[in-house]
């Protein structure tokens, strides 16, 4: 018996490595290959079936096919051609893999316990914890933290320490909740902050801030290498330098010499294997680690046993004390008094009636602990900042000092003093790299095993852990170290020792160690992550010049991004202080993380269809006091360098604007766009426009021909020069058939507007209509063209110069019928005469602009000239304007009264006024009367429809017909009056028309002129002669558009009357007001 059942298409699970491709190309057709046999052998259905399937099913390939594929979903057939089913979508989103390019080349071609070399397992499986957690806790926790975290509290204070360490760490918590909102919003590609950016803000603010967050890292890299420098240098082997002269410019240039070769060295290491850096990262995390809990083992070993760490002080002033070992001026050496290794540093001799400094004789020396103890009470003295300028001696306040002159300079290499000018806002800029690093967690977003869940907790919850690490020990340091300790920012006074290592338990060589491998690490990690950050760039192709650095080796290792990290990064270097390096990388990082915040903000209020992040946490308020919070620290930390980091920005953006690749990445700067031009539309639909405020809105009415090209691009470059880029213009085109059949000739018309406008420097909008015909096009456009408070106020359009010779004037028809269209609908007409004449946007023309004011308009006849002057094109042109004085008027009041008006108008302009005096009408006029009513007559009665012509056809096959029966029926004997049988009605009325359109020919010549008509030509041949006579030599003519005639019987002498007024004119303007008052006199 026959069982019913469902076929559903299913991927093979072991198909293959195209399995995304094949779920693409499921579609129920496929089954046919399946049930081919069954279906030949089960033939029980019959013709009945499957001619009731036939609209749906193409069983062309085999008529008799009694199978009919996937019949479940036959009704969407047509659909499945283009779209997936959704069990093709499933299957391809469950197979989607999105291993960053890094991680396949980290641990490709990995060997296994056999030697067998295994191809990388392609599913992500980090956790949260070795995903995001320990990356973004090594990224965070480094240098500052060892090398600078005692002296800024020593410098600051412990309140002004914990109030920079709070401000840091509440803009990066904000961030991260921004941050995490983004990256819980869809799937988040490797690219990490770059990527959140560039789809959010768009490309332009993408580049711009990708390429600080680059620089940022790169930079980063260069503080790290001066700090392991600086590690070793200071602590490890101090003797191991280049320079010895100098004090201060020998540092430095050991710094310089000793960090290009780390640079150089690290470089190779990244070169050269990638993957042995990211498995050395959990050793570098470790030391950090080891590094932390020996400071807070040797916290709680102060309250039981301080350190035997002492400081030497002289008076109050804090000493250097690795040249020796005794803090006493004599000493009792076998029962004899002998000076100590201290005196002959302050005396000429080390002998005891030497002459030394004043100072020295006069204050004694103290010894006290370096690491009173938790319980010492030392917090007190610790509370408050200690600021100071570059060369200040480190004292401590409450012991006492007897006062002396002024010591030489080598006396005073001997005390601990300030190497830099310090105050608040430097500490700002110094700290804040110590909490950069959150976003380590969303550049791998690619090897997470659930990266929405991942990233925010992870994020949060290593800055929630290390801002408890910052906090704690501000208060601990303060605590527990002596003040002077604390603003020694080298530890010179403990012995060459790192302060916090003094702190440490069990040794300070535990902080050194740790310190240095985690500066290391820190600084292979930004070597690694910035050529890639540009390269990721580079492959955007957002800025064409970074092209080249998309590339790299066969492996996808980002050689030249690399060179170009390295150059900059050794910029870093030869600055040679981390003091200095550390707010450059402050600014940029803190740019970044402003437009985190900005991006989350956007999405968040612009509330579009696509922001659904899964972490529900976030807020805009709190994004936008991250962001607001991120540009104070700019400017608190460094203004200057803001100001430069802003500039540069900037630039990049106007760069990518002007010259990058145009991406669509539905950001939500976009968004916001189309927002303020939904407010901006409403407000100016509530409010009618003043005349202050208008200016030409223009349609601009283009004809394509045969190819779809711009037949006229010089109409064009004459809206631009008019517009001056300012205003609405939109170039419109109809083509003559249905959307069905011409739908992609529009499309294609459409795209070479838009490049014909942008070769021609046109800004505004292109639009290409079918209709059944051009009348109707056009006026569909005049009609409903711009949105708003945004629509046209002006039509501007070629003057058809082919009028005289079109079949049947449908162009003189389309011509008038606009002009009436346009006068109905209130608007401003402007007809360009010669338009291919006009001048391109590389011309420079010297000459003058005329003005013939006949009516008054509006004023728009005055404004156009004022307008196109704007252009460099016309810029060097005079405007000159023409009236008429009838004999009745004042021609000298008449000019200045037309001069005080202009003056009140502020146009610069020469007035002429024209008399033109009553005359006869000549009998040229008359003759040219008469020849247009002749040739207008005769085009009526030559005017066939093709109904008529067909018909006329039919007539005189009639008549060969029937005067070929005639004569048979003559020969056959018949009558002829059987003839007039074929003549129907509609026959007899052609006859009688033809017989008419004779009798009309002769009376052709015959006929007299109307009298109206004569009149009309009167004054069109009069005032083109004086036009001709004035400025037949300017540069461009603007002349009032009379009106056609108000009845359609006049309408086929209209365009001669304006071809007369035009002649013997190259470039003329015809200019018809929209019945506004478009210019006014006051302010």
């Amino acid at each position: 018996m026959p069982t019913n059942f469902t076929v559903v298409p299913v991927e093979d699970a072991e198909g293959g490595s195209n399995g995304a491709g094949a779920a693409g190309d499921a579609k129920p057709v496929s089954l046919d290959k399946i049930f081919r046999e069954d279906a030949n052998e089960d033939n029980s259905q019959g013709d009945d079936v499957q001619g009731e399937s036939s609209p749906f099913i193409n069983n062309s390939e085999n008529d008799e096919e009694p199978y009919y594929e996937g019949k479940n979903m036959a009704l969407f057939e047509e659909e499945m051609d283009s779209n997936p089913m959704v069990s093709s979508l499933l299957n391809k989103l469950a197979n989607y893999t999105n291993l960053t390019q890094g991680v396949r080349e980290h641990e490709e071609e990995a060997e296994n316990e056999d030697g067998v070399r295994r191809v990388t397992v392609t599913v992500p499986q980090m956790g949260t914890f070795i995903g995001v957690y320990l990356p973004c806790m090594q990224n965070i926790l480094g240098v500052i933290l060892f090398l600078r975290l005692t002296w800024i509290v020593g410098t600051a204070g412990i309140l002004g320490s914990f109030a920079i360490v709070s401000m840091c760490c509440i803009c990066t918590l904000l961030t991260a909740i921004s941050m995490s909102a983004i990256a819980t919003n869809g799937v988040v590609p490797a690219g990490g902050a770059y990527y959140m950016i560039s789809r959010s803000l768009g490309p332009e603010f993408g580049g711009a801030v990708g390429l600080c967050f680059y620089l940022g890292t790169t930079f980063a890299g260069s503080m790290y290498i001066l700090g392991t420098i600086e590690i070793l240098l200071t602590y490890i082997i101090p003797t191991a330098t280049v320079f010895k002269e100098g004090e201060d410019a020998a540092t430095r240039n050991n710094m310089r010499v000793y960090g290009t070769g780390c640079l150089v060295l690290m470089a190779l290491v990244v070169f050269v294997g990638v993957k042995y850096v990211n498995k050395l990262a959990l050793v570098f995390l470790a030391c950090v680690v080891l590094s932390i809990m020996a400071t807070y083992a040797g916290v709680i070993k102060t309250i039981i046993e301080p350190p035997e760490f002492h400081v030497c002080l002289l008076g109050n002033r804090s000493l250097k004390n690795e040249k020796f070992e005794t803090c006493a001026k004599m000493e009792l050496v076998k029962n004899k008094t002998m000076t100590t290794e201290l005196w002959p540093l302050f005396c000429d001799s080390q002998l005891p009636n030497a002459t030394c400094d004043e100072y020295f004789i006069l204050n004694n020396l103290t010894e006290i602990r370096a690491i009173p103890g938790l319980l010492s009470g030392v917090i007190k003295d610790n509370l408050w900042s200690t600021y100071g300028p570059a060369g200040m001696l480190i004292e401590k306040k409450s012991q006492p000092s007897a006062p002396a002159q002024e010591a030489v300079d080598t006396y005073n290499k001997h005390y601990v003093i300030n190497d830099i000018s310090t105050y608040f806002t430097l500490l700002v800029g110094i700290y804040f790299p110590s909490v950069t690093g959150i976003m380590a967690g969303s550049n791998r977003s690619g090897d997470l095993r659930n990266a929405q869940k991942s990233i925010p907790i992870g994020t949060i919850m290593a800055i929630l852990t290390t801002s408890f690490i910052y906090l704690s020990c501000v208060v601990l340091f303060g605590a527990c170290i002596e003040g002077v300790v604390l603003r020694d920012k080298l530890g010179f006074s403990v012995k060459k020792n790192p302060v916090i290592g003094v702190l440490a338990w069990p040794s300070p060589w535990v902080i050194v160690i740790g310190s240095f491998f985690s500066c290391c690490g820190a600084g292979l990690q930004s070597l690694t992550g910035a050529p890639r950050l540009l390269q990721a760039i580079a492959r955007d192709g957002l800025i064409p010049f970074l092209q080249v650095f998309g590339h790299g080796k066969a492996n996808g290792e980002p050689t030249w991004a690399l060179l170009l990290t390295v150059g900059i990064c050794e910029i870093g270097v030869l600055i040679a202080s981390l003091d200095a390096v550390a707010p450059i990388l402050s600014i940029f990082f803190l740019m970044c993380y402003l437009f985190v915040n900005l991006a989350c903000a956007v999405q968040t209020l612009l509330r579009t269809p696509n922001w659904r992040p899964r972490f529900k946490f976030y807020h805009w308020t709190l994004s936008f006091l991250g962001m607001s919070l991120c540009l104070s620290l700019m400017f608190v930390s460094s203004w200057y360098y803001a100001l430069v980091v802003m500039v540069i920005a900037g630039c990049i953006y106007k760069y990518i604007e002007y010259r990058g690749a145009e991406k669509e990445w539905g950001d939500g700067i976009r968004g916001l766009s189309l927002n303020a031009a939904r407010y901006a539309l409403i407000r100016l639909e509530e409010v009618p426009l003043h005349t202050k405020n208008w200016r030409p809105q223009v349609l601009v009415l283009c004809k394509l021909d045969s190819d779809l090209a711009v037949k006229h691009p010089r109409l064009l470059t004459f809206t631009t020069q008019l517009k001056a880029g300012k205003g609405l213009t939109i170039v419109c085109s109809v083509l003559e058939g249905t959307y069905m059949t011409r739908g992609n000739e529009a499309k294609t018309g459409e795209q070479n507007m838009k490049a014909a406008m942008a070769a021609e420097k046109t800004k505004g909008f292109s639009h290409v209509v079918v209709s059944s015909n051009l009348r109707d096009g056009f006026s569909l456009l005049i009609q409903s063209a711009g949105l708003g408070g945004m629509k046209h106020n002006a039509v501007l359009m070629a003057w058809p110069a082919g009028w005289k010779q079109a079949l049947g004037s449908s162009a003189r028809r389309n011509f008038i019928e606009t002009v009436r269209e346009t006068t109905s609908a209130q608007q401003a007409l402007l007809v360009a005469k010669n338009i291919d004449h006009f001048p391109s946007n590389t011309d420079r023309l010297e000459g003058n602009i005329d003005v013939w004011w006949i009516v008054h308009d509006g004023g728009l006849l005055m404004l156009l000239p004022f307008l196109i002057s704007q252009h460099k094109v016309w810029r060097n042109c005079k405007m000159r304007i023409f009236t008429v004085a009838q004999m009745d008027d004042n021609s000298i009041q008449m000019k200045k009264d037309l001069q005080m008006f202009l003056y009140h108008l502020r146009l610069d302009a020469e007035v002429e006024v024209v008399e033109m005096h009553d005359s006869d009408i000549s009998a040229f006029t008359y003759e040219k009367t008469l020849r247009m009513e002749q040739r207008s007559q005769m085009l009526k009665q030559m005017q066939l429809s093709r109904t008529e012509r067909e018909r006329e056809a039919q007539l005189i096959h009639d008549r060969n017909t029937a005067s070929h029966s005639t004569a048979n029926d003559k020969a056959a004997g018949t009558t002829p009056d059987r003839v007039h049988m074929t003549w129907t009605k509609d026959k007899l009325i052609n006859e009688r028309n033809r017989q008419r359109e004779n009798m009309a020919v002769k009376d052709l010549f015959n006929m007299k002129p109307s009298q109206s008509n004569v009149r009309r030509m009167h004054t069109a041949v009069k005032l083109n002669e004086v036009v001709v006579k004035n400025s037949q030599s300017s540069e461009l003519v603007l002349l009032n558009m009379p009106g056609p005639p108000k009845s359609k019987k006049g309408d086929e002498n209209y365009m001669e009357f304006l071809e007369v007024l035009m002649e013997g004119l190259d470039r003329v303007l015809l200019v018809r007001g929209g019945g506004r008052e478009v210019i006014t006199i006051y302010s």
